[in-house]
Order: C-alpha cells, then structure tokens, then sequence
C-alpha cells in the first residue's frame, strides 16, 4: 500500500482535489486542506521533505504583496459604481433607439453595450443585471422570442470577461507570469471578434424567425427631430454624405485598380495621387445622385442616416490624424497612434455636440446629438484605463485606479454619488478581494505540496506526452477546461488547473499570452453552462418568475421560465466554442500584442556581477564561462526561460551546465516564477524582476564574444517561446 502511495501520490491528491470539489466545500479551505493533509501523508512516507512547508509563510505573504492583484479591487470597485451610476440605463435607451426600427434592434443595442459595458466595468454581474433589470422587460413588452432575449442578455454579459479590463485576465496574467499589458492587448481582437459573432446569430435569427426579434413600433420611439430643422439637417446630412463618399472611393481606388489589372483593362496601376482623385471623383458622384434622388428635405428627415455620416466623418479623421502621428513621430507604435487618434477625434466629436446643443444650431439630429452625448463618458472611461496601458502612461494597477475614480467622477455628474452608493461598493469590494485573495492562500499551499511530489513532472509527461504533439495538447486541454467548467467557476479554474498546465505548454513552445487568452475564451463558458452558470443565476435573480401586468401597455405578460433561460444560452455556448476554434486556427488575431515596438540587441544589455562573487558562466564575473547561467536563458539556461536543457551538457566555455536543470517553467529555486519554484528558498510566488522590453532576446549569449544577432520574435504561438518571467 505504501508503494502504491509512493508511485501514485500525486494523481491521487489531484483526484481527491476533484472528488472533495464536487461535494461543494468551499474551495480555498479545501485547496489548503488537501495540501497539508497530503503535506502529511508524504512526510510519513518519505516522499515530502519537512522544510517545504517553512517557505508557506514566504509564499503566503508573496500572495499579499503582489501588486498586479490589486488591480482585482480597483476594476471592481469601478464595475460597481458605474452600474449604480445610471450609465448603463442612459446607454441602453439611446442605442435602443438607434437601432430601433431593425428587425433585432433591441438584442444589437444589447450585445453592443455590453461590449461596452465590458470595456469598462469588467464584472460580469453588473453587466447581465443592468441589462436583464433594463432591457428584458421591453424586450419581452415587443414580443421578443424569451429563449432569444435570456441568451442574448446573458451572454453579451459575459464579454466583460474576455474583453479588457477583465478581472479574468489580470488573475491569468497572474498564473502565467506575464504582462497583464500583454494579455489585455492580446485579448481585445477576439473579444470584438466574439461580439462580432453575437451579432451574426442575431441577424440570422430575425431572417429565419423574424418574429422572434421584431422591430419596435412607432409609437415606442421617443426620439424626436425637430421638424423646421429639417431643410439645415438636410444640407449638412448631403454635405457629410459627399465628404465621406469621396474619402470612401479614395480608399477603395486600390483595391479597383487592383481588379483592373487582374481583368486586363491596365497593364500597370496607376500613382497613388491619379488613383486618389478618380476614386474621390467617383465616390462624390454617386453622392451626388442619391442626394438629387432623395432630396434635401429627405436626408433630414433620416436621423439614423445623419448619425451615420457623423460617425463616418469621425472615422475619415481618425485615419487621418494616426497618418498625421506617424508622419510626425515615426517611431510611434501605431497602436499607441490609433489611440490618441480617436481620443482626439472622440473630444472634438463632444465638443461639436455641445456647443450644437448650448447655441440650438441645428446642424445635427436630436439623434446624433444624444447619441455622442452618450456614448463619449463610457468611450471616455475605457481611454482612461485601458488607453493609459496599451500606450505605456500606466500599469494595469494604476489604470484600475485611474477608473476607480472616473468612475466616481461619471457618478457624481450624474448626482447619482451618495454615501450609501459608496458603501454598497466598497462592502462588495472587500468581499470580493477576500474571497480571491484565500482561494488564491489555498491554491498556494496546495501547490506547494503538489510540485514537492512531483505532481507537476506527472501533468507534463501525461500532457507532454499526448498524441497530436501541441495540436493534440491544445484539443485536450481545452476538452478538460470546458467540462470542468461546468462545475467550477473562473477563479476555481485559474488557480488550480492553469498552474499545472503552464510547464506542459511551455516545454511545447507554446507562446503562454496567446495560451492564456484561449484559455480565457474558454473558460467564459463556465458563466453560460447550464446548470451552474453565474450569468444564468444572475439574469434567474432578475427576470420574471410570475405572471406580471406590463406597465407601458398594461397587458398581462407571461412569465421567464428557467428552462427558457437555460436553452437560450445554448446556442452562445456554442458559439463561444466556435471562437476557441478559431483563435486556434487563426493565431494571428492573439499574436499582434507584440506589435511593432523597436527591439532590444542583447549585445548591448551590460550586466556584471561584483567582485568576487565569480559565479559559474556569469556576466563577465571572474571564472570567465560563456553566459550559461541557470535560468537566465544561456546555452545552459533552464528549460522554462527560454534555453534548452542539455541536462548536464558543458556549456560554452568549459564550465559544466547544471547535471540535473529544473523543469520547464520551475525557474530557480524560490525565484517565484509561476509554478512556484522549488520551495524552501526564496520567496515562491513572487513576480519576477523584468530586465525591460522586450524580453524575448534574453536568451541569447552575453556580450563575451562576437555581439549575437538579434532572432526576429516569433508569429506563431505554437513556435518554441522565450519565457520572459
């Protein structure tokens, strides 16, 4: 029995793990149970060395002074307070009417706020409440399919998880020990890309079922235009119209010229200047004709078309101001140039809308007027987080804490400020932090015990070793995360299974921001799983559970079952399955967060070590080695941060590599790189020092010799990854 024990400890403490689980004791007491109790058991038997558990204050305070997870706090303390502050009515009123008169308007007003609403709180019950307190009692008022409306609401909620700033993605940047700058920046395509697909099963539901999502009537719109500004609305609409016809004929002469050459008409493209004014010419004639067909008075009569060619106009000059950025400062990232285009253009478009407003010009619609009035504190808000990130002003950290308080700002504008607003939020916020701060305690002390078995040798080989090579590794991984998922909520998921599959993918190469956000995709399921989805729950809480009498039209409404809600969140589950295929299939859409940075030679990085200290292949220390040191990448670097592990191998310059490196992604003892290193030494769990951007060139050799050319960073996240820990 006890070289069962011996052969088969960690299976068996990670089957127990399940087991307890399922039996529903609360996770961080039973995480840190199972660890001190199997702690036991392998002391007794020989297979655990006491002295581990001396570095479990060490890493308990690690836990306490990470300052990447204080951004967990300041993101939910935003959530809360803009879901009280009254944004989200005012969002889903306005785009409600905007897209009112389409069949499925009110569920496309819905997945587009949400996405906003992701953008900016970051929480997932403020989301689906706001919206299932708002949107579904109108959505239902209009005859909307309910199994349609349930889903479309809960899962357009669950976008605050993939799309930044997500308190998913700050706790795997966590696990994975890397940039959550990175990860946001990295998820940001495939959360618009998921939006992007919501949006695509709406418009084939009202084309096969038009009367599950119908349009609002006329006597629901409450937008009204002015009808003696008609005839200067009109001018201004036409005006709009020819500008943003000849930009977009401009743009498009390329593409043209192109097919003029593939059918045979041009032998050879024209300059780039001829091409620019025959597609201008073009684009404004047939302006031009839609104007002498509608008319002036008919343009003005469209506010939906006017709003239009506003925002068309916005999306000329934002292309033209990030053209203007590059031109003035080439070395400008032109994600950082996209940024500051559209914050400009986003202000001046307030601005118009304002002083149209204060001095009643006219000039545009009563519905694109409330529309930017609306839409820019939100567009304002997201600047201000994610904004400051992406373009390097602010960590994640202070990037919480800057919308922290534009949050409050936003409130107290709306007056919506009060005390007990105050004290509502902080209260949940506190409770929140508490319940991922012990989760992550628990998750700690149990892998402490785990990687003192070995457990972590025992989920590389089994995962390492799979059939398929990486695509066979990604298949099952993200079979298992799904189905676990329907048991365990997100941060379950983040601290127990992701640590034990940061080794296996990296020894498999695989870049670990791309494996994360996939792993984020996925794990966005686990809000939507019947029958334990949170998003479900929180949209159960809001939703109707009797017969009811409407208030606007004073019928008697039927009510929202459960098992409506249920199968409407079906078919989003599978869609949701769909993008993980294709953020699979299409890398690139994760792989762009490189961006187009300068990078850094690692000939020119000087590092020497004092005198005296001489260790083994240092930096130009005495004892003279090729740069072989462990864990810094060398030659004989450790397999986790980039070098290969020759296992005993002399590295250059004669000295012997390490007869028996860590595993992959172990790092140096205690260094605190994820997985935890070997515990006893050093302070596990910490985050390691950066040594700058960008890290993926720190495994080549130091400047001893020749200078080494710098490798180009790598396109594809299954190509073997430089760990930059």
């Amino acid at each position: 029995m006890a070289e069962f024990l011996i052969h088969n400890m960690a299976p068996i403490m990670f089957a127990s793990l399940v087991v307890i689980l399922l039996l529903g004791y609360p996770v961080a007491f039973l995480l840190a149970a199972n660890g001190l109790i199997f702690a036991l058991i392998g002391i007794e038997l020989g297979l655990f060395q006491n002295n581990f558990l001396q570095a479990l204050p060490e890493r308990v305070f690690g836990t306490m002074n990470n300052d990447t997870l204080l951004a967990i706090p300041f993101f939910t303390f935003m959530g809360l307070i803009l879901e009280r502050s009254g944004m989200a009515e005012d969002l889903l009123d306005t785009i409600g009417q905007l897209f009112g008169p389409v069949r499925g308007g009110l569920a496309y007003a819905v997945i587009f706020v949400g996405a906003l609403l992701a953008a900016t709180t970051g929480v997932v019950a403020a989301s689906v409440i706001s919206m299932g307190l708002i949107s579904l009692p109108i959505m239902l008022r209009y005859g909307y399919d309910r199994k349609l409306a349930s889903g479309v609401i809960a899962a357009s909620g669950t976008l605050a998880q993939i799309i930044p700033p997500s308190l998913v993605l700050i706790v795997l940047a966590d696990q994975l020990g890397r940039s959550v700058g990175d990860m946001y920046a990295g998820a940001m395509i495939p959360g618009l890309v998921l939006t992007s697909l919501y949006v695509g099963y709406v418009l084939v539901m009202t084309i096969l079922y038009p009367a599950a999502a119908p349009a609002l009537p006329l006597d629901a719109r409450s937008i009204h235009e002015d009808p003696r500004l008609i005839p200067r609305q009109g001018l201004v609409t036409a005006l709009l119209l020819l500008v943003v016809a000849a930009a977009a004929g401009a743009a498009l002469s390329g593409r043209a010229a192109e097919l003029a050459m593939w059918a045979g008409v041009l032998s050879e493209p024209p300059a780039d200047l001829v091409r620019w004014v025959i597609g201008g010419i073009v684009g404004v004639a047939a302006a031009a004709y839609a104007v002498s067909r509608l008319g002036i008075n008919g343009l003005g009569d469209a506010p939906r078309f006017n709003t239009m060619m506003v925002f068309g106009l916005a999306a000329i000059l934002t292309v033209a101001a990030v053209a203007e950025l590059r031109e003035i400062d080439p070395s400008m990232p032109r994600d950082n140039a996209a940024i500051w285009g559209m914050s400009a253009v986003i202000v001046l478009l307030y601005l118009v809308a304002v002083v149209n407003t204060w001095l009643k010009l006219g000039l545009l619609s009563e519905m694109a007027t409330k529309v930017i009035i609306v839409l820019v504190p939100p567009l304002a808000l997201i600047f201000l987080v994610l904004g400051t990130i992406f373009v390097g002003i602010a960590t994640p950290t202070e990037g919480g804490a800057m919308g922290a308080t534009g949050a409050l700002i936003l409130a107290f504008a709306k007056g919506r400020l009060k005390f007990d607003l105050v004290r509502q939020a902080v209260d949940s916020t506190a409770r929140l932090s508490a319940f991922v701060l012990f989760i992550l305690i628990g998750a700690r002390v149990f892998s402490l015990t785990f990687y003192g078995v070995n457990g972590h040798k025992w989920v590389e080989e089994l995962l390492v070793g799979l059939p398929g090579g990486e695509i066979g590794f990604l298949i099952v991984v993200n079979i298992l995360v799904f189905l676990l998922a329907f048991f365990l909520d997100f941060f379950e998921l983040a601290f127990i299974i992701v640590p034990l599959l940061v080794p296996a993918a990296e020894a498999l190469g695989i870049d670990l921001i791309w494996f994360g956000v996939l792993l984020g995709i996925n794990m966005q399921t686990s809000f939507m799983h019947p029958p334990f989805g949170f998003a479900l729950f929180f949209l159960r809480s809001v939703a109707p559970l009797r017969p009811y009498i409407d208030k606007v039209t004073k019928k008697q409404m039927a009510p929202v079952t459960t098992a409506q809600i249920y199968w409407g969140a079906v078919p989003f589950v599978g869609i949701q399955i769909v993008m993980v295929a294709l953020t699979i299939m299409f890398p690139g859409m994760v792989m762009h967060y490189k961006g187009d940075a300068p990078t850094v030679d690692p000939a020119t990085i000087q590092m020497q070590a004092p005198g005296g200290m001489g260790f083994p292949g240092s930096f130009g220390a005495p004892g003279g080695g090729a740069p072989g040191v462990p864990g810094l990448g060398g030659p004989a670097g450790i397999p986790g941060l980039g070098g290969p592990a020759p296992g005993g191998a002399p590295a250059p310059g004669g000295l012997p590599a390490p007869a028996n490196p860590l595993a992959p992604g172990a790092g140096l003892p205690g260094a605190g790189l994820p997985g935890a290193g070997l515990p006893g030494a050093g302070l596990p769990g910490a985050a390691a020092p950066s040594l700058g951007a960008p890290a993926p060139q720190l495994g080549a050799p130091a400047p001893l010799g020749a200078p080494a050319p710098t490798p180009p960073a790598p396109a594809n996240p299954l190509a073997p990854q430089p760990n930059m820990n």
